[in-house]
């Protein structure tokens, strides 16, 4: 089975106003929506969209988190939340030819609450692979995703993290199956700028080094690309109007776990992240698998030395 993790969830309220906002003054919106929000929910509603089940686990509380809930339900999508007092977080998106996000800091957690979830991720077997993404609450150990990376290590679980800082720098050492960053963020892990697939390939084999099994590495419009132990891939990304970048790296990584739980070739694998991850950029909501579908022979993967 598969599980994804968010720590932090949300319900997403997206505000689009045809006019420029004004700070100060009565702004009326032309359209308003709301969806589930953080990493791991993306991961589980893209892999629903593509057919592939999961089941969501995290922090939910209130009528927020009863929101969450339902709207996953409704999608098909089996959860196992931890409930907890306080409100799940409500983050507010206003689009107005560019987009502005304010992300609510989110409820406190206990150490009962924590340990519940920690006692779900220790029922994981050898067979389960667990999706790890997002942000830890302020209330949580800054360990979090150490201690859960060592569950997951001890009871054979694979995982995939997705994460920024030391938050991926130090689950290294527990091996996760699969990580990705963008370039960005890459550069960031080392103190440099990257901007071409030859600057991150020897970086992305750094992390390699350092214990990650499979590493891929998102560069926007510029392509993409996988590196673990044996082989070194580049793609092409399609070509398209690019309406929201929210859930593009989370589509990936579902695309990606989707395609290998069934084929276990790792080449197409990536060639479904990168179009799983272009989909959802071309879209004002998630990827659907029929866009993913249309868009994958314009992702061409081409193969690299893999001596770094």
């Amino acid at each position: 089975m598969i599980y994804t993790l968010t720590l932090n969830p949300s319900v997403d309220y997206i505000v689009k106003l045809d006019n420029t906002i004004h700070i100060g003054e009565l702004n009326r919106s032309s359209s308003e929506t709301k969806f589930p929000g953080g990493k791991g929910i993306n991961v589980s509603r893209v892999l629903n969209n593509i057919g592939i089940k999961s089941k969501a686990l995290g922090f939910v509380g209130g009528f927020t988190g009863a929101y969450i809930e339902k709207y996953l339900r409704n999608e098909g999508i089996e959860t196992n939340f931890v409930q907890i007092d306080e409100d799940t977080r409500i983050n507010v998106k206003l689009k107005t030819g560019q987009e502005t996000e304010i992300n609510a800091k989110g409820p406190a957690l206990s150490i009962e609450h924590y340990e519940e979830l920690k006692e779900i991720v220790r029922s994981l077997t050898d067979e389960d692979v667990l999706v790890i993404a997002g942000s830890i609450p302020a209330t949580l150990p800054k360990t979090t995703y150490e201690e859960l990376a060592e569950i997951c290590s001890n009871n054979g679980t694979a995982f995939m993290v997705d994460a920024e800082g030391d938050l991926l720098m130090k689950v290294l050492p527990y091996k996760p199956f699969l990580i990705k960053p963008n370039h960005h963020e890459l550069g960031d892990l080392f103190g440099t700028t990257l901007s071409t697939i030859e600057e991150v390939i020897p970086y992305a084999r750094k992390l390699i080094d350092k214990g990650a099994k499979n590493v891929i590495v998102s560069l926007a419009g510029d392509g993409a690309v996988f590196v673990n132990e044996h082989t070194v891939f580049t793609s092409t990304v399609p070509k398209g109007e690019v309406k929201s970048s929210v859930g593009a790296g989370d589509s990936m990584v579902a695309g990606f776990l989707a395609k290998y739980t069934v084929s276990k070739n790792i080449q197409g694998s990536f060639q479904y992240s990168v179009a799983a991850g272009s989909a959802t950029a071309f879209s004002l909501d998630l990827c659907t698998k029929e866009l993913i579908e249309e868009l994958l022979s314009q992702v061409e993967i081409s193969e690299t030395s893999s001596k770094i």
